[in-house]
């Protein structure tokens, strides 16, 4: 079984890259303009790429993981905006389903339906999630303050983070307004978090019977605050939530795997 590893934006999936960075432990592929590192780690066969950022690239991204590498599941590291209420910054939020709350084609198909698919949700793997989930609640209790320091625990209020489960909403648009958090609140009330690929991934894998997983970390509450200490965020939470519950994920598949 291989895994492919996705995230949009290189910190969130630095860690994980620059483990294969040891001559003879692994290859890189160039496909488009992406490399793709494949090799092991946590002894898990793993494709590892930076997606960027969008549906289009993050489709893309999917389909070649599929296609020219084969993987057997695909898992989603990164960032989100925070929409539910007890979404809080430096919670997590691993997806059960997944909306393109940017669709639109009425008259012709009803708001959020992906047109000839019939779907307005996409269901990610129950079980792909729960082990998402455990993983996340492992690195809570045991591993995140050996990854992140006091002094960044308290700037960003990280106190007791907690991983939920609940659904994703994406769209080719930043949402960084109070005005468009609220609006989006009112026309999806069941979202936990907004981003910007995880909808597409999950379309992919659903038509080509790949189970697939999302997790993102809360940076912001989606609103006019979007923008304070995100670089900063990202390098020294976000970044260590991503590769730190991963690299549980992976560590715990190749357990339950077994000796080959």
């Amino acid at each position: 079984m291989t895994i492919g590893i996705m995230g949009a934006m290189h910190d969130e999936i630095a860690e994980l890259i620059g483990l294969f960075a040891e001559p003879g432990q692994s290859s890189v592929h160039r496909v488009g303009l992406r490399d793709f590192y494949v090799g092991q780690l946590e002894g898990q066969d793993c494709v590892v790429v930076l997606a960027g950022i969008g549906k289009v690239a993050a489709a893309s991204t999917a389909s070649s993981l599929i296609h020219r590498f084969g993987v057997s599941q695909i898992v989603f590291a990164g960032l989100a905006g925070g929409l539910a209420d007890h979404a809080r910054v430096g919670d997590v939020v691993i997806a059960d389903r997944l909306v393109q709350h940017d669709m639109d084609c009425r008259p012709l198909f009803p708001r959020y339906e992906i047109p000839l698919t019939g779907n307005t949700e996409f269901h990610v793997s129950a079980t792909l999630a729960a082990q998402l989930h455990s993983a996340s609640r492992d690195f809570f209790s045991r591993h995140i303050t050996e990854r992140i320091s006091g002094a960044d625990m308290e700037r960003f209020g990280l106190q007791s983070p907690q991983a939920h489960v609940g659904m994703i909403v994406s769209g080719d648009q930043f949402i960084g307004s109070a005005q468009a958090a609220a609006q989006l609140r009112a026309e999806l009330p069941q979202a936990c978090a907004v981003e910007m690929e995880g909808a597409a991934v999950a379309q992919v894998c659903h038509e080509y019977g790949i189970p697939c997983a999302i997790i993102r970390t809360i940076s912001d509450r989606a609103d006019a605050t979007a923008h304070v200490d995100f670089s900063q965020f990202l390098s020294s939470v976000a970044s260590q939530y991503s590769n730190g519950i991963v690299r549980n994920y992976l560590a715990a598949m190749a357990r339950d795997a077994g000796p080959v």
